[in-house]
């Protein structure tokens, strides 16, 4: 259960020297948030009237603010910040993994080498999200637009809403490992993604119960604090949440490809020491 509570362990053994580089990603995503459309479909699903129109439900799921041009602002801010940051961030659980040793030295020293692919990579996972956001909130939409009973409504959504999440842990799952693929191994982009698949499947059950915990945590504490708090109150939580989601995200795909690859991980063995 490494993979699944492992990442936990190393961020809290290492708060301070992981978590410093998830406050501007955490920062722009919380402000990406639209509260507004969320705790209105939220308030609406809890009274019982869960018929809300397209535009509410995708803009309450969508990181990619079209209501203003400070929202679209924060919405570019938010992705150049996670490019950035996750080759960063690799880099620098990587280097500790490997040689046992924290070290901020050169903690920007492989951004050339690591942020094209950090790029590519990254546009694929904010593609694949809003992917999702966009099939989730149609289907959402059409289930309360066709659908008169309420009772079916609300049976239908969360049937449907739990089996789109678990179509994207799984999509997700699948380019996981290719971007520590890519950094680590230099392989082509093809070779890696074909290499990153083979050490994947032997750990995707695992992966999306990791990625399935963590989000059902925190889709529960917004929806929570949506509904009961105010809107600043309501982004200092989204922004806690997301400095812990993205730390979460980042350690546990090189935690994932040290098991897969069976490399010893020297911040745990500590064997530095004897030399």
């Amino acid at each position: 259960m490494n993979i699944v509570f492992g990442t936990w362990k190393y961020i809290f053994r290492n708060f301070w020297y992981v978590l410093p580089f998830a406050v501007a990603p955490a920062l722009f995503l919380s402000l990406t948030l639209n509260y507004a459309s969320l705790r209105g479909v939220l308030m609406g699903f809890f009274t019982g009237d869960p018929a809300f129109t397209f535009y509410q439900i995708f803009t309450a799921l969508s990181f990619i603010r079209i209501d203003s041009w400070w929202g679209a602002l924060y919405s570019l801010c938010a992705f150049i910040s996670i490019v950035i940051f996750l080759a960063v961030l690799l880099s620098l659980v990587e280097k500790h993994m490997r040689i046992g040793k924290r070290s901020l030295n050169g903690a920007f020293s492989r951004l050339n080498d690591n942020i094209v692919s950090s790029f590519f990579v990254g546009l694929l996972y904010c593609c694949i999200y809003e992917l999702w956001s966009l099939i989730t909130a149609a289907v959402l939409y059409a289930f309360g637009a066709l659908i008169s009973n309420v009772v079916g409504v609300y049976i239908l959504s969360l049937l449907f809403f739990l089996a789109l999440i678990y179509g994207l842990l799984f999509v997700v799952s699948v380019f996981y490992l290719w971007l520590p693929c890519l950094q680590i191994t230099g392989f082509r982009s093809y070779d890696a993604l074909r290499y990153s698949y083979q050490l994947v499947s032997n750990i995707r059950g695992r992966l999306i119960l990791a990625q399935a915990l963590s989000l059902l945590v925190a889709n529960v504490a917004v929806a929570l604090s949506a509904v009961y708090l105010s809107a600043f109150p309501f982004q200092i939580i989204t922004f806690v949440l997301f400095l812990l989601l993205f730390s979460a995200f980042c350690v546990r795909m090189e935690a994932a490809y040290f098991e897969t690859e069976k490399l010893d991980r020297e911040d745990l063995l500590k064997s530095y020491r004897e030399l």
